[in-house]
């Protein structure tokens, strides 16, 4: 997880520990608590995998004489992030990934939101069915705070629902493929071909109109033979 967000930030521009450290609080703060003693053994990882570099800004370009040392993500690192953007799996789908994982959506191909909103939406609807069977079971055992605390729990849960779900339909909407998209397509078609059907009758009333009128009491009308 923090693999990513470092990878993340780091393609946007170089930086140094401290810079990221801001970076990282900036951006994950509302999702996930991180430790600043996992950021370096983090960066040393991933300098020793050659994803990123480690370059020492010497002593004497630094105001006050302090050295500080840059990362910035080498090739094979735009190649490892990539390849984690691309994962949407269960592990994406989990409080603490799902929050890491939505800070970078604007990095993330769009096929791969959708299923992780997606999947996310599922795991939710499936832990607040257990929240509701359980609450069906206990309700009579529970005192009124845990009870309230299992009903706050619950709206949290549903609330968190009716959000992703007004963000999937955002999406499919925006995502040529999509159901959605397809739906749009399917009804433009019914629309033309509606409009095509009804502009040939009109055709064909116009070119039988004059043929009925002959018919009329200036026509030539049935034969005496008939």
């Amino acid at each position: 997880m923090l693999e990513l967000a470092v990878l993340a930030l780091l393609s946007e521009s170089p930086m140094h520990g401290y810079e990221l450290r801001k970076r990282l609080a900036a951006v994950l703060g509302s999702f996930h608590r991180f430790s600043y003693g996992s950021l370096y053994p983090c960066l040393r990882r991933l300098q020793a995998s050659g994803y990123v570099t480690a370059d020492d800004v010497g002593a004497a370009t630094r105001l006050g004489g302090r050295s500080r040392v840059v990362y910035t993500l080498t090739g094979e690192g735009k190649e490892k992030l990539a390849e984690l953007l691309g994962e949407g799996g269960p592990s994406s789908w989990e409080d603490e990934m799902f929050g890491v994982r939505f800070a970078f959506f604007a990095k993330t191909d769009a096929a791969v939101r959708l299923r992780i909103l997606e999947g996310r939406r599922g795991r939710l609807e499936e832990r607040g069915e257990k929240v509701r069977s359980a609450l069906t079971r206990t309700t009579k055992r529970l005192d009124s705070y845990t009870l309230e605390l299992q009903r706050h729990g619950l709206e949290s849960v549903e609330r968190e629902v009716r959000w992703l779900s007004e963000l999937i339909e955002t999406e499919r909407a925006q995502t040529p493929g999509s159901a959605r998209g397809a739906q749009v397509l399917s009804t433009s078609s019914t629309e033309l071909s509606t409009g095509s059907s009804t502009a040939g009758a009109g055709r064909d009333e116009a070119v039988g109109g004059p043929e009925h009128d002959d018919e009329g009491p200036g026509g030539a009308g049935p034969s005496p033979d008939s």
